[in-house]
């Protein structure tokens, strides 16, 4: 992967906070915000076109079999999945023309920056890259408040029981990343809600400047 422009990449797991300081980074420095999710949908369903297994078998489920799950196994497959469709998140930024590129998603894990955007190679391309994970605490609360979570689990037969898969799946995907960004020498920032949003932007935003 070969760019000639700087991209600033925030990854994590859900409910941390990374899309408002991506937001607020692309304000501050007039960059090009990429948000990876509002492309899930798609990419999953080309990586299943495509025949790649867990995307494939994703889009058969119905909401009971994702949502009622064992939650480390839904984990397991977030991975996975992020695994599959990695190469499209790199080849939709290889096509945004801008000199500054912020962009962020639970999709850009560790591992996935690790093997397709060579961070710890000495010839990478311009590329920073840190993780914001919420405690538990944080995720719990934040997504209670989050209004669209209702529709996603309308159909399941368990709301409560699903919700909480949910929110132990993100626990899990949160505690693996960090542990990930450690022993790769990765800053990741862990979000309790106990510093405004602009400290943890300063936090954010001195490490990229460090990378």
């Amino acid at each position: 992967m070969k760019m000639n422009k700087k991209i600033l990449v925030l990854g994590g797991s859900p409910c941390s906070g990374k899309s408002t300081i991506a937001e607020m980074i692309a304000r501050e420095y007039g960059a090009h915000y990429f948000k990876v999710d509002d492309f899930l949908g798609e990419f999953m369903a080309r990586a299943a076109a495509e025949g790649k297994e867990i995307c494939q078998r994703y889009q058969g489920l119905s909401p009971d079999e994702i949502w009622l799950e064992d939650p480390a196994m839904q984990c397991r497959d977030e991975f996975l999945i992020y695994e599959e469709i990695a190469p499209y998140f790199f080849e939709k930024l290889e096509q945004i023309d801008e000199e500054i590129i912020v962009t962020e998603g639970a999709g850009y894990t560790p591992e996935v920056m690790k093997k397709h955007a060579c961070i710890d190679q000495p010839d990478a391309p311009e590329i920073y890259y840190v993780a914001i994970v919420p405690t538990p605490e944080f995720q719990i609360e934040h997504y209670r408040q989050r209004e669209w979570i209702k529709y996603v689990l309308a159909d399941c037969s368990d709301k409560e029981k699903a919700f909480d898969n949910w929110m132990q799946r993100d626990i899990l995907f949160g505690k693996q990343v960090n542990e990930e960004c450690d022993a790769m020498g990765i800053p990741c920032f862990v979000n309790d809600g106990s510093q405004t949003i602009e400290e943890l932007y300063d936090q954010v935003t001195r490490a990229l400047k460090q990378e």
